[in-house]
């Protein structure tokens, strides 16, 4: 593994360093000057002693400044801070990090689920950029992450014009994570996000195992009944599709493509005892299709199984 080439002049700052954080900021780290932001303090100092280790895909140590306290990054300034962070925690992070939003910053949300850019664009007045990655990956440990899979990211403006964020994409296709500019990027990620609705659910419930998501018969028709229910709720609500959400497992089913280890990033959470996007994912469409009156009940009952299945892993694993 080596350390970081030569940089542009960029500031970045990445509020978040756990699995794709990490990766995000180790990948960035070889085109700008990177700081983390993150709250698990043990991270932070492994990364300030030991830099920043990525396994698996494209491995690397990525040297680059880290801080678990907000107060030290007051007086920088950031020409993009990338928002990381799990869903449930994007409002207390842009409310944390108001001193350094003077700044001016581009704010990009690369995270999974409904309501982050929402929240960006409600608690402030700068370009917002939205974006949906199909990269994966997972926390190890501190100052560790393993890069899992590589794949397409999307990325446009839901506030502010092209320019301010057609950089970003630039820089991040620079970086190695081959990223498309949209001049609307709502399509790709209701594409990704209803994928992630049905697939990460499933792989939590099946413990991350990714061969019971396409071996078992009966588990296939889950599957395929999510996502007819899942798209009966995104056309209800007139949101664009960039692709058809579900075609890469078909991919994967018809021997298209080869099929992967992991089993989606809600079952990591699961196996750590730590709280997943089940509400920003399943449980969205769960609410909206209460609103609209659209009958989804595969959707709620694997939403009430992962609730339940949250909650046990937490009493499990003493983080509750």
């Amino acid at each position: 593994m080596t350390g970081s080439p030569s940089k542009t002049g960029r500031q970045i700052l990445v509020t978040g360093a756990g699995a794709m954080g990490g990766i995000v900021a180790a990948a960035l780290s070889a085109e700008a000057a990177v700081t983390i932001y993150d709250i698990n303090t043990e991270h932070v100092r492994a990364i300030q002693s030991q830099g920043l280790r990525v396994t698996g895909i494209g491995e690397r140590l990525a040297r680059l400044s880290a801080t678990d306290r907000v107060e030290t990054l007051a007086e920088r300034s950031f020409e993009a801070v990338v928002f990381l962070v799990k869903s449930k925690a994007t409002a207390d992070a842009v409310i944390s990090l108001r001193p350094v939003l003077r700044g001016k910053p581009l704010l990009v949300t690369l995270q999974n689920g409904m309501g982050n850019d929402e929240v960006l664009l409600r608690e402030t007045t700068l370009p917002v950029a939205r974006g949906a990655m199909m990269e994966a990956g997972r926390y190890v440990g501190p100052g560790h992450v393993e890069h899992l899979m590589r794949s397409q990211t999307w990325l446009g403006p839901r506030r502010g014009a092209a320019d301010e964020v057609r950089w970003f994409a630039e820089l991040l296709t620079r970086a190695g994570m081959v990223t498309e500019f949209m001049p609307d990027p709502m399509g790709a990620v209701w594409s990704k996000f209803v994928f992630n609705s049905v697939m990460n659910p499933v792989g939590a419930l099946l413990l991350g195992v990714n061969a019971a998501r396409y071996e078992v018969a009966e588990i296939r028709d889950l599957i395929d009944a999510m996502g007819e229910e899942c798209l009966a709720v995104v056309r209800a609500l007139g949101a664009p599709l960039a692709y058809d959400p579900l075609e890469p497992v078909r991919k994967i089913r018809d021997g298209r493509v080869p099929m992967s280890r992991h089993g989606g990033s809600m079952a990591l959470d699961i196996a750590r005892g730590v709280p997943t996007e089940i509400d920003e994912l399943t449980g969205y469409i769960v609410r909206e299709a209460d609103r609209l009156g659209i009958s989804v009940p595969t959707c709620k009952t694997v939403y009430r199984l992962v609730k339940g299945l949250e909650r046990a892993a937490a009493i499990k694993g003493g983080t509750s």
